[in-house]
C-alpha cells in the first residue's frame, strides 16, 4: 500500500476562523478540540502576541483543504460508504473508541451482506436469465 504525502493544510471545513487549528489537528492526527484548548491556553497564559501572530501566517500562508480536495477527487476515486476507521488509543488522538469502531465496521459489513443478498437475488431470479439471453441477441 502506498502511503500518500500528507500536506498541512487548512481545514476550512471544521475550521470555527479560518481552518489554523483544524488543519494541525488533522495533520498530526491529534483532537481538534486539544488543539483549540492548547491555543487558547497559550495565549491566555503568556505566549499572547507570538501565536496570533503565528495563527495569521498560517491563514495567509496554508491553502485550503476544501479547495485541494476538488482538485484531487477527479484523480483519485474515494467509496464514500466505506471509509477506513481509525481507532483511537490515546485520548489525544483522533479516531473512535474500539466500541464505535466495533459497531462502525459491523454497519459496514451489514451493508456488504445487504449488497450480496441483492446480488444473489437477482442472479438466481428469472429476470437474470431473460436479461441474459436478450444480451445474447
Amino acid at each position: 500500500m502506498i502511503e500518500k504525502k500528507r500536506e498541512l493544510l487548512r481545514d476550512d471545513l471544521n475550521g470555527k476562523i479560518a481552518g489554523v487549528c483544524a488543519g494541525i489537528a488533522d495533520y498530526f492526527g491529534w483532537e481538534l478540540w486539544l488543539v483549540r484548548v492548547v491555543t487558547l491556553a497559550s495565549v491566555l497564559l503568556g505566549l499572547g502576541t507570538f501565536i496570533p501572530v503565528l495563527y495569521l501566517v498560517g491563514w495567509i500562508v496554508l491553502r485550503k483543504k476544501s479547495q485541494t480536495l476538488g482538485h484531487n477527487q477527479a484523480q483519485q476515486p474515494v467509496d464514500a460508504v466505506f471509509k477506513p476507521v481509525e481507532v483511537k488509543t490515546r485520548i489525544w488522538q483522533r479516531g473512535e473508541s474500539a466500541r464505535q469502531a466495533s459497531l462502525h465496521i459491523r454497519r459496514q459489513f451489514d451493508e456488504i451482506e445487504h449488497r450480496v443478498r441483492n446480488i444473489e437475488s437477482y442472479v438466481t431470479s428469472n429476470r437474470y436469465q431473460l436479461d441474459r439471453e436478450f444480451r445474447k441477441l
